[in-house]
């Protein structure tokens, strides 16, 4: 069996790693993030004594700090008013269901949005990629039996469900839009 060599430090390397350890703790202690430095006043959007800023708005809107874009946060825009719909209608049901809740018309135009992007109000609709069916694309659709047997054919079923489902999640309506606006799903 080959004997393993031992490692020898040469008799200068011990204070030269200790120069270094005692530079980097110096450079930490300096660089502590406790301790605001200009960029975390900037960030925070004070002002700093003697700082000036150049902001320009270009002729499509776009704005500019100091040669650097600045990103606006998308605002979501409500969605159009639904009307009332045709009696009978799986949306006429979804309105009674709403009012019902004590929720105003705004909330049902956010439900109306959300299940025209969603499945179109079709009882029927199924999402072959990912199993979601239903108005409310329930996944996996059997989900909804838990408020009826008829829950592959009944649109009151399926709103029931769907209403419980954004109510849990999303707390109104307008909320599970907003969601899907931001995100692309609810």
């Amino acid at each position: 069996m080959a004997q393993q060599e031992r490692h020898v430090r040469s008799p200068g390397s011990l204070p030269v790693f200790a120069a270094f350890a005692s530079m980097a703790l110096v450079g930490v202690t300096l660089a502590s993030p406790h301790v605001p430095s200009q960029a975390d006043a900037l960030a925070e959007g004070t002002h700093l004594a003697g700082q000036s800023y150049a902001i320009n708005v270009d002729a499509v809107g776009a704005v500019t700090r100091d040669g650097f874009r600045v990103t606006k946060i998308p605002t979501i825009k409500p969605p159009p008013a639904a009307g009332i719909p045709d009696p009978g209608t799986a949306q006429a049901i979804a309105l009674q269901m709403v009012t019902a809740r004590g929720w105003g018309t705004n909330e049902f135009d956010c439900l109306v949005a959300l299940w025209n992007r969603e499945s179109h109000w079709n009882v029927y609709s199924l999402n072959t990629s990912s199993g979601a069916y239903g108005i409310p694309q329930a996944l996996p659709g059997d989900k909804m039996a838990s408020v009826g047997a008829d829950w592959a054919t009944n649109p009151a079923t399926q709103i029931t469900w769907g209403l419980g489902y954004i109510t849990a999640r999303y707390g109104t309506p307008c909320g599970a839009w907003n969601h899907s606006q931001a995100k692309g799903w609810y």
